[in-house]
């Protein structure tokens, strides 16, 4: 399995695993993405069933990692997903809400999100592919909870540090402290005056900057790194194979997909791209609502700040959706010139519109649909799934089933994934149910602990001064 470039780049040259691990953005701006998806045929899935999630993630794994031996990665995934580490071997259990309706519960993770599922594996990737002998200095952006996910996982791995940018004043009180009261000298979060779209921005300027990027060995944990689209990948085949059985041919699953940045539901257009029957993508967003205007009319308008609305689901507050990128790539038809030909008018004009064109038909044909959700739709969902089902989610899954119970047809089975657990968002809960989630034992006095945090202002030259003044040396090694 090899990688080119959504842009262009690698196209005669197309990089191995290893490589687009550690590179983060390809050298002209755009995101690695296989060549071509590997597949599975349905008797290949069906051998999957019954499998541990160990197994099952480096069954698939395999698929997109070539330059790793496959005992090696087993190893690997093995110790990334372990009972101690996700409180049961089930890793992803999924839980019945109503007839039609699931839950696959993604966030029993060190850091209490969905985001762990990936970024225990990558942490575990990227350690091994530095092999003690190189370093990576780490540049990501977050909404609220890929910062503490990354940052959980990357400590005390050896050479590398992690610079996390996010945007100040925008995320729960428990993000911020869980992100800011971890206590490590290769750590550094930086709070920014701005949004996350901001935050964003400022990552991809640095890592497009390729003699910043070689001189300081930037890397990404973002989801614009390959891997951990490859990790999720794997979650919807555990989901599939949970929610199927002796009937699997005759059950219609689709997966309905809270999202901000894009790279969750990407993972399950990847996954059925490597012929897993998911019947439908149901993209849920909340109030920033960009991405359900593209699949509603095919026009793609990224707001600005000024219009990027600060929600109680505010994981999803993102108006410029990275990982969008490698979709329309491939409702291009793979096609690099195609690609930066509508990203070019992105620029000019702050908008695309595939509608009435030969491209809204491939949009149309790839099993997405959409929905939005507001503060009141979630705080009711919140409300009516505690007391109907007796489960508690958090705001962002609450988008996610407001929409899929909107928009499920009559004999399909819809899977929710779920976002984080209740505990990170008490205070929406306690809006909705009347009281606070419940809190395992280490996070119980999290806004207490000492914060850690410096404020930079949205500016290039502030955070680039920073991270350059901060790294680990290139030419030495880790302490």
């Amino acid at each position: 399995m090899r990688y080119v470039s959504t842009r262009g780049a690698w196209q005669s040259d197309p990089q191995p695993f290893r490589a687009i691990l550690l590179e983060g953005l390809a050298p002209d701006g755009g995101l690695a993405v296989p060549e071509r998806y590997p597949r599975f045929e349905r008797d290949e899935i069906e051998a999957l069933r019954g499998l541990a999630y160990p197994a099952l993630a480096t069954a698939v794994l395999a698929r997109f990692v070539g330059d790793i031996a496959h005992d090696a990665l087993a190893r690997i995934v093995a110790a990334a997903y372990t009972r101690e580490a996700f409180g049961s071997d089930d890793i992803t259990p999924l839980v019945a809400l109503e007839p039609g309706l699931s839950l696959l519960r993604l966030s029993n993770g060190p850091t209490l999100a969905f985001k762990d599922i990936a970024l225990q594996l990558l942490g575990r990737l990227l350690e091994h592919a530095l092999g003690g002998e190189r370093v990576l200095n780490i540049l990501g952006a977050t909404s609220g909870d890929t910062g503490s996910s990354a940052e959980y996982a990357m400590r005390g791995k050896r050479g590398i540090a992690v610079f996390m940018l996010s945007p100040r004043g925008r995320m729960s009180a428990f993000q911020e402290a869980q992100m800011y009261s971890l206590d490590d000298p290769a750590i550094h979060n930086l709070a920014v005056e701005g949004t996350f779209d901001d935050c964003q921005d400022l990552v991809k300027a640095l890592a497009g900057d390729a003699a910043f990027r070689r001189r300081h060995a930037l890397g990404a944990v973002n989801s614009i790194n390959w891997a951990r689209i490859a990790a999720q990948v794997v979650y919807y085949f555990k989901g599939w194979l949970a929610a199927t059985g002796v009937n699997a041919a005759k059950t219609r699953v689709s997966f309905a997909v809270p999202s901000g940045n894009f790279g969750n539901v990407l993972a399950g257009h990847v996954a059925r791209s490597m012929g897993l029957p998911i019947e439908r993508l149901i993209v849920a967003t909340n109030e920033n609502d960009v991405l359900d205007e593209f699949f509603r009319s095919g026009r793609y308008r990224p707001r600005g700040a000024g219009e990027t609305h600060a929600t109680s689901s505010p994981s999803m507050d993102i108006s410029k959706a990275s990982n969008f990128e490698r979709y329309v790539y491939d409702v291009a038809g793979r096609d690099p010139q195609r690609l930066r030909s509508l990203w070019d008018e992105l620029a000019r004009r702050g908008s695309f519109d595939l509608h009435g064109t030969p491209l809204w038909r491939q949009v149309q044909e790839s099993g997405f649909v959409s929905g939005r959700s507001t503060h009141a739709d979630r705080v009711a969902t919140i409300r009516d799934v505690h007391l109907r089902d007796r489960v508690l989610i958090d705001p962002h899954t609450a988008d996610g089933v407001k929409v899929a119970r909107e928009l499920r047809e009559g004999d399909e089975h819809v899977i929710c994934l779920e976002t984080a657990l209740p505990a990170k968002f008490a205070a929406t809960i306690r809006e909705a149910v009347g009281f606070d989630p419940p809190r395992p034992a280490a996070w119980v006095d999290v806004e207490k602990r000492p914060q850690r945090f410096t404020v930079v202002a949205n500016d290039r030259a502030e955070v680039a001064a920073y991270v350059a003044g901060h790294a680990l040396a290139v030419a030495g090694r880790a302490a």
